[in-house]
């Protein structure tokens, strides 16, 4: 488990104060902390039950049930590839195992040097573009023609490098 500096502790104290006394002040605060923080961890919820007298068990629910929750950090860069049904048909699998591969990073995963997040994810309501990834916040579609995808990603992976790169020379 991830230990929390004071700075992320003040900003999710300042959340829940801001908050806690507005009509269904759970998801106002969730997606405060998940904006800053990038994740709701369980010291937030542990926080917020304690604030606003709701089980943590229920937070729990909430946090899990919402796709735009999660309860892990994600990576630099994030990435989300449609696996619905008109995605599907037109192989998003192999869409998301060439990703997978070019990024080294397993599927609902981070990758092991924080730079990419995968995400199966179910209808990014873009069906007339299938299959259909979404890269940091940019709409790839028709990637079984259209690679330019795959540019995208090999180019974030050498501007990584060039900034490790850049590290070893200090």
């Amino acid at each position: 488990m991830l230990k929390l500096n004071q700075q992320s502790i003040s900003f999710i104290e300042n959340c829940i104060n801001e908050d806690k006394d507005k009509k269904g002040p759970l998801k106002l605060i969730l997606h405060k902390i998940q904006n800053e923080l990038g994740y709701i961890p369980f010291e937030a919820m542990k926080k917020i039950s304690e604030s606003i007298n709701i089980p943590i068990s229920d937070i729990y629910g909430v946090v899990t049930f919402y796709s735009q929750f999660t309860l892990k950090p994600k990576g630099k860069n994030l990435i989300n590839v449609c696996m619905g049904t008109a995605c599907y048909v037109k192989n998003s699998e192999n869409l998301l195992n060439n990703i997978s591969k070019i990024t080294n990073t397993k599927v609902n995963q981070t990758s092991d040097d924080g730079l990419f997040s995968i995400d199966a994810t179910r209808c990014l309501g873009a069906c007339g573009l299938a299959p259909v990834v979404i890269i940091n916040n940019k709409v790839y579609g028709n990637t079984n023609t259209n690679k330019d995808y795959e540019k995208v990603l090999k180019e974030l992976i050498s501007n990584s490098k060039k900034v490790e790169d850049n590290y070893e020379k200090c």
